[in-house]
């Protein structure tokens, strides 16, 4: 495994950790998310420029704008939530509560 591979597949991991363990805030699920999104990102763009293919070259910018539309929604999300429950802790939301 090259140190570039092992760079991507830790911060995913990283992300991944973050996420099961430390969801005491919305706002921190969101960030573990958007850096799981950027090291796929960034692991997509390394692999097409490895394979000197050009017909993956879009799939890089398709990725990078789903990701923009997640965090868009998650960011609405957290307004939202910040709104109506005063506080953006998951373990006050309930959703048998509406």
């Amino acid at each position: 495994m090259t140190p570039t591979h092992f760079a991507f597949s830790s911060t995913f991991l990283l992300g991944l950790t973050g996420l099961a363990f430390h969801r005491t805030h919305l706002l921190s699920a969101l960030l573990c998310l958007e850096g799981m999104m950027l090291s796929l990102f960034i692991a997509l763009s390394m692999w097409t420029l490895q394979l000197n293919s050009t017909n993956f070259s879009a799939a890089p910018m398709l990725l990078l704008a789903f990701s923009a539309c997640e965090a868009g929604a998650g960011l609405a999300l957290l307004v939202a939530t910040a709104r109506t429950h005063g506080t953006d802790r998951l373990q006050n939301l309930n959703l048998l509560q509406c």
